[in-house]
């Protein structure tokens, strides 16, 4: 852990207006401040949808993609909860919990996962995802800066309550990361006849289905390559199909 870097880290939380992330910071030197290999934010909108503000490159990235579309692991299960998750040991964690996450995280080369919330009293706002290919529990101090970052990265996020209002309505959500899985889970509820959150499981199921990113996906939906229908035949629910 470098103290000047966490310093760094600290003084760069900011409302980012005009594009870019909604919060600016150095996601690699705030890895490096936490001892671990990667990091990644992610805010909740009240409908569920939710957005990664920043991510170190690579696997923290792969990770919330992957969290992202199976709906499986500490990041939905903190955002659900507003309490930490600590997975020191991915390998002797029993598969029935995340029984389709862990093999991709595995796959990954991640050892060890730890997720703290962006809580403000009993509500949410959003996530912190540490990983590190070391298996092992973070060290104590680690694990205080880590509630540290948490804490600011929240009061960066509430600081502009009509840009945090925006996002949390997510009516367009056209500038962020996951745009085409907002507009995709939209075009999905229209064409099979279900809730948006139904929509956005049939988009996930496909994208499991098929080995895909659920960002891919959605971007084939919009794009109408891949279109979703009332099942006319005796199968349950919805099935998308391929439009070549």
């Amino acid at each position: 852990m470098v103290q000047g870097d966490l310093a760094a880290v600290l003084g760069s939380l900011r409302p980012a207006s005009g594009g870019g992330g909604f919060v600016g910071a150095d996601a690699v030197r705030c890895a490096r401040a936490l001892g671990v290999d990667g990091v990644a934010v992610s805010a909740m909108a009240a409908s569920g949808f939710s957005e990664v503000l920043w991510a170190t490159p690579g696997t923290s990235t792969r990770l919330e993609d992957v969290q992202f579309t199976l709906g499986q692991g500490p990041g939905p299960e903190v955002a659900a909860s507003g309490k930490a998750v600590s997975v020191p040991d991915l390998a002797r964690e029993p598969v029935s919990r995340w029984p389709a996450l862990l093999p991709e995280v595995l796959a990954l080369g991640i050892g060890a996962m730890f997720c703290l919330p962006l809580r403000v009293g009993s509500a949410c706002l959003g996530t912190m995802t540490l990983q590190r290919a070391r298996p092992g529990p973070l060290e104590e101090m680690s694990y205080a800066d880590a509630w540290i970052v948490t804490n600011a990265l929240t009061a960066a996020l509430v600081q502009d309550s009509d840009q945090w209002d925006a996002f949390a309505a997510a009516e367009d959500g056209s500038h962020f990361y996951r745009a085409a899985v907002h507009h995709a889970t939209g075009m999905i509820s229209v064409q099979a006849g279900v809730s948006l959150g139904e929509a956005l499981i049939l988009l996930r199921a496909h994208a499991f289905r098929d080995g895909r990113p659920v960002i891919e996906v959605a971007e084939d939906v919009v794009a109408r390559r891949v279109h979703f229908r009332h099942d006319d035949g005796d199968g349950p629910g919805t099935r998308g199909r391929r439009r070549d």
